[in-house]
């Protein structure tokens, strides 16, 4: 299992490049203002680091608690990313529509174009995250 501080850099790098990489990605696919998207995306990036964190750890103890390693194959990974996409939507959905004055359908749209692009952001981040800081119980499977 990581340590803490392990599971903090990962939450840290992951919100920085991703930051870096939505507000413009999102000022042009929803036509909005950089500093509406800018303001969206750090409120969304602090509900992400702590559920990221919440998330990350709790997957880990039951993946550890069922298999007794914390090692995924790649099925796995492909549930881990699609399920802490499913939990940040219902946690984002509400704050995007009351931010951006927007119905909660807007919101909903907007919020499942931010989780595709997490989506495949996530398996990708998480997967070199992991060749650069090995696991610390072994070989991924």
């Amino acid at each position: 299992m990581r340590p803490p501080l392990d599971r903090l850099r990962h939450a840290l790098c992951f919100e920085i490049l991703a930051f870096g990489l939505i507000v413009p990605l999102g000022t042009i696919a929803f036509h909005m203002p950089a500093h509406d998207i800018g303001a969206v995306s750090l409120v969304g990036s602090a509900i992400a680091t702590l559920w990221n964190i919440l998330y990350n750890s709790g997957f880990d103890r039951v993946l550890h608690h069922r298999r007794g390693t914390t090692a995924k194959t790649l099925r796995l990974r492909l549930l881990h990313a699609v399920l802490f996409e499913a939990g940040l939507l219902a946690l984002l959905m509400p704050f995007l529509a009351w931010y951006l004055d927007i119905s909660l359908w807007q919101a909903l749209v907007m919020d499942l174009s931010f989780a595709a692009f997490f989506l495949v952001y996530a398996f990708a981040f998480n997967w070199a995250y992991d060749l650069l800081f090995p696991l610390p119980d072994g070989q991924e499977a």
